[in-house]
């Protein structure tokens, strides 16, 4: 029998998540019954949203307990069975959790061809829920067209990313806004945006002006906060602003910052519309369609960034919200 380790919440935390705030347990392999199946998680995806998970405030998702495993996304392989829609050795995705294995009826788990993916990761970043919500997010929200100007924030994390190599699939002008001079460059020469602008060393706002001269059609908002505000004042006439997240303000010890230029909106006859990518899961073999072909032609790919070990999940999770992730998140179990 195996030995199953797990990572549970124990508290809910006050700013930047800490190391105490979960507690690795470990327990004996639950005996499968008829139907069942045992997963060896070998990714766990690291996510933004996992902030608001911890909390007890009403969302989407019903908060993780305390002393419940820590929820994620994971993929991993399946090591026994007895469900023969499942054979030993196949590869699955679904909300693993965070812990070393997984038993289900495979109900909820979709099967990936690992021969098909430059890597495992893929499976929880390009053909995810990052892709999908880069995807549907841009496409049904956005509703871009050739030619309009794309703006995207956190565009060298996860997400974003994706959204900067749709929106240029799509044929529209991109503006990457990221941290740092050198996830500026992968924005513009790895990922293909027309513009980068460095928030940490440049003004939003002037940079806008500078590369957003008539304004612009699309925002895609990652991140909330000032950079939303400045984004408002430049909106072009029936401008789109989806609402994806809003990492600068999940760590916000005190009240959530709104945007204080809203009323933009109405001068610029635009629409704000939030959005959930769990909205689109019956849906996700559209945009998978989709996506392959900008894959197979180099168009759309992703950088992942691997930390080692369900230990140091803590540590993953934190360098979302300080910007050290470069890409997609992943703990390797």
């Amino acid at each position: 029998m195996t030995t199953a380790r797990a990572m549970h919440l124990v508290s809910r935390p006050e700013g930047q998540p800490k190391d105490g705030d979960f507690e690795m347990r470990e327990a004996a392999g639950i005996p499968l019954q008829d139907g069942q199946i045992r997963v060896a998680v070998r990714y766990l995806s690291i996510d933004p949203a996992m902030r608001v998970w911890m909390t007890d405030a009403k969302s989407y998702w019903p908060p993780v307990g305390l002393g419940e495993v820590m929820r994620a996304a994971g993929i991993g392989e399946v090591i026994e069975s007895k469900n023969e829609k499942f054979a030993v050795g196949a590869w699955v995705s679904g909300m693993t959790g965070v812990q070393s294995e997984l038993v289900s009826d495979g109900k909820s788990l979709q099967r990936f061809d690992m021969g098909k993916l430059p890597h495992p990761g893929w499976a929880l970043s390009v053909f995810g829920a990052t892709g999908l919500t880069a995807y549907f997010g841009l496409t049904d929200i956005g509703k871009p067209k050739a030619g309009e100007v794309l703006v995207v924030s956190a565009a060298a994390g996860a997400v974003g990313s994706a959204a900067v190599q749709i929106g240029k699939a799509l044929g529209m002008r991109v503006i990457g806004i990221a941290g740092g001079p050198e996830k500026c460059a992968f924005v513009k020469d790895e990922l293909g945006a027309d513009e980068a602008i460095d928030y940490k060393n440049e003004s939003i706002h002037a940079a806008l002006r500078q590369h957003c001269p008539d304004g612009i059609d699309v925002y895609f908002d990652n991140v909330g906060g000032e950079i939303l505000d400045a984004v408002l004042r430049r909106l072009k006439l029936k401008a789109r602003i989806v609402l994806c997240g809003g990492i600068s303000q999940y760590n916000a010890t005190g009240e959530t910052r709104g945007p204080s230029n809203y009323l933009s909106l109405i001068s610029a006859r635009a629409r704000m519309e939030g959005f959930v990518v769990i909205d689109y899961l019956h849906r996700a073999e559209e945009a998978i369609a989709a996506m392959t072909p900008w894959v197979a032609a180099g168009k759309l790919g992703s950088k992942l960034d691997i930390v080692e070990g369900l230990e140091n999940f803590p540590e993953a999770l934190r360098r979302l919200y300080t910007g050290a992730n470069f890409g997609k998140q992943l703990v390797k179990v």
